[in-house]
């Protein structure tokens, strides 16, 4: 199982950039997915996910209204569309798997996760 995420780069604040998480080895209309960052001496943090089938999302409350996660089933893709990025969004980005039953809204913890990907590195310049 590989999942790897991509998308990442250099932008300043207030713009936008769509990270993309695809797998091989697995299909993504099985696992829901989820999305963590980590800034450096930070703890890894959660900041998205989308069930199994799409219909339920969560956010950490600093992206609320900011960012979008969403999936295709057909392309085996979940993306995350960052907008109106601030530089406390500068950090490495992961994806991971679960497949646990989640009705969304709550924030979930990195154990409830299955497989991770590497990350991606987002930087915001201020």
């Amino acid at each position: 199982v590989q999942l790897q995420a991509s998308g990442g780069g250099l932008v300043q604040a207030r713009d936008s950039l769509r990270l993309s998480c695809t797998a091989s080895g697995l299909t993504f209309r099985n696992y829901g997915v989820g999305w963590f960052r980590q800034a450096p001496r930070k703890e890894r943090e959660f900041v998205a996910a989308i069930s199994r089938d799409g219909s339920a999302t969560g956010y950490v409350d600093s992206v609320k209204g900011r960012f979008t996660i969403s999936k295709d089933n057909a392309k085996n893709t979940v993306y995350l569309q960052m907008n109106s990025l601030e530089p406390d969004d500068t950090a490495v980005y992961f994806c991971a798997v679960f497949s646990r039953p989640w009705g969304g809204s709550t924030v979930m913890r990195a154990h409830e996760f299955n497989f991770w990907g590497q990350g991606t590195q987002v930087t915001v310049s201020s």
